[in-house]
């Protein structure tokens, strides 16, 4: 069996809790890469063309982060698959129940 290794972007708006979250629980998953960023100025990483471009699957919490992607990557993202995971900003790092959510939500691509 092949297994193909995947460059998966979480981002959120300030990437303190709930892309980071998904960094930490996920980065050492079976090979694939994993980072976070932020949509916002003030994020502790702020997502980049780099990033962007170095993604195969990219995870938003919300959809307003995947609008904000729209707008400012726009023909970046044409061969991207962007996932909204559907997680309000309600969360603390770590939280139990984010944890919990976000291995569930991310099992099929396991």
């Amino acid at each position: 069996m092949i297994r193909l290794v995947m460059n998966m972007l979480f981002i959120c708006s300030r990437n303190k809790k709930r892309s980071r979250t998904a960094e930490m629980i996920f980065r050492d998953v079976l090979g694939h890469k994993v980072w976070s960023a932020g949509t916002e100025a003030n994020a502790v990483v702020r997502v980049s063309e780099k990033m962007i471009s170095h993604a195969d699957m990219i995870f938003v919490m919300e959809k307003a982060h995947k609008d904000k992607l729209q707008y400012q990557f726009g023909d970046l993202l044409a061969d991207k698959t962007i996932m909204i995971l559907d997680i309000p900003d309600e969360y603390e790092y770590m939280d139990e129940e984010l944890v919990t959510m976000l291995k569930d939500m991310m099992e099929p691509y396991w």
